[in-house]
């Protein structure tokens, strides 16, 4: 998914590393590109603040349980797929 405008870090890899962006597992360098781009781009930029609550509401009512890395993997190929299938 894109906004249509020119970006040094494209729309689709942004939107691919928001939840680990949210997390803080991102390196500096990595990170500097994602804040550069929500800078500059108000799509990301929305759908990063829509990603943003929805981890906040899940922390509030499920508590502090780690979610395991299999499920979290599982979770994340699948939200890629329904990007890619939304942009097609």
């Amino acid at each position: 998914m894109s906004c249509g405008n020119h970006h040094d870090t494209p729309c689709s890899d942004v939107l691919d590393w928001v939840y680990t962006y949210l997390d803080g597992e991102l390196d500096g360098e990595r990170c500097a590109e994602i804040r550069k781009h929500l800078d500059e781009c108000g799509h990301c930029l929305e759908e990063y603040g829509l990603e943003e609550t929805v981890k906040r509401l899940v922390a509030k009512h499920c508590g502090c349980d780690p979610v395991p890395q299999d499920l979290r993997a599982r979770v994340l190929v699948r939200i890629r797929q329904a990007r890619t299938e939304m942009a097609d």
